[in-house]
């Protein structure tokens, strides 16, 4: 058994690693490594260096190369069901979408004519809507984004309609929503709220919430809390497993809430992603490093 591999729950958790694989450093030396997402088309991963205001480009046997740079203080990446790569920019505020030939398409910089906050982390629905949180980490400061003044007065989670421009909060109920994932079936919507980090008092758990009519969010409940650190970003299994970011690595939980396994790493983990052709290899973006390591478990469809 790798040494980085710890089996809490065997029954579940054994079935979602591979023994024998081992945790592999991909690249180090950013300040900040965000928004992991891989293109199978092109065998690749991108992130997000946020501090050092450029996103990466990893191929494997090709090393690694800047992909955007400046880059808005890119954070969260995913794609949408065109294969697009869909951005969240704190330094613009704004949502983004790169099209095929480069171009970059708008999606979202206000929200009932105020500027948004500093868009975090965002997920693509089967419906192609798009789902962002937007608390306001990169406009505290100038280290990942630009100082700013809010002007929505609170940190929401929006649901973006490409086809239309329509643009609705789904919640406004969280404190500093951060990572977040649908079920496979897309009926349940996990988001983080990590406000602790700026309130000893704050939160460091995963929130599920019910997805009513594709749309809507409804019964609130904690899925799970986070020990040490915090859950930035985090992904879900075909099987409905959580695998999320935490002070000590990777930490695994089953779709009933427990705490099944975790992969430990030398520093905090941050975001993380599946990738790799059969979408079984993790690639996981902490404080200054990327690692990969294949696990025996596959990424649910969505990007």
């Amino acid at each position: 058994m790798s040494p980085e591999f710890e089996i809490i729950d065997h029954k579940r958790f054994r079935s979602a690693i591979v023994a024998n694989a081992r945790v592999e450093l991909i690249h180090s030396g950013m300040r900040w490594s965000e928004g992991p997402v891989y293109f199978a088309d092109g065998d690749y991963y991108l992130w997000s260096d946020i501090p050092n205001d450029r996103m990466l480009r990893w191929v494997d046997g090709g090393g690694v190369s800047v992909f955007r740079s400046p880059s808005n203080h890119a954070n969260g990446n995913t794609r949408d069901r065109q294969g697009r790569l869909v951005t969240c920019e704190h330094g613009g505020r704004r949502v983004t979408r790169t099209e095929p030939d480069g171009s970059i398409t708008v999606l979202a910089d206000r929200f009932q004519g105020k500027r948004l906050n500093s868009p975090n982390d965002v997920v693509v629905k089967s419906d192609d809507t798009v789902w962002f949180t937007d608390p306001d980490y990169g406009i505290l400061s100038d280290y990942t984004g630009n100082r700013g003044e809010g002007e929505l007065g609170a940190n929401h989670v929006f649901r973006l309609d490409p086809a239309t421009g329509e643009l609705e909060s789904a919640t406004a109920a969280m404190i500093k929503p951060n990572g977040l994932a649908f079920s496979p079936d897309e009926s349940i919507l996990y988001i983080a709220d990590t406000s602790i980090t700026h309130d000893p008092e704050g939160h460091h758990h995963i929130m599920a919430w019910d997805v009513v009519d594709g749309r809507k969010l409804a019964n609130p409940r904690v899925f799970a809390v986070i020990e040490p650190g915090i859950s930035d970003g985090f992904r879900v299994d075909a099987d409905g497993n959580v695998w999320t970011s935490a002070g000590d690595g990777v930490q695994c939980y089953a779709p009933d809430g427990a705490l099944i396994g975790k992969i430990r790493l030398p520093e905090q983990c941050v975001n993380l992603t599946f990738g790799g052709p059969k979408r079984n290899r993790l690639f996981i973006a902490c404080a200054s490093s990327v690692y990969a390591v294949y696990v025996g478990q596959r990424g649910a469809q969505y990007p």
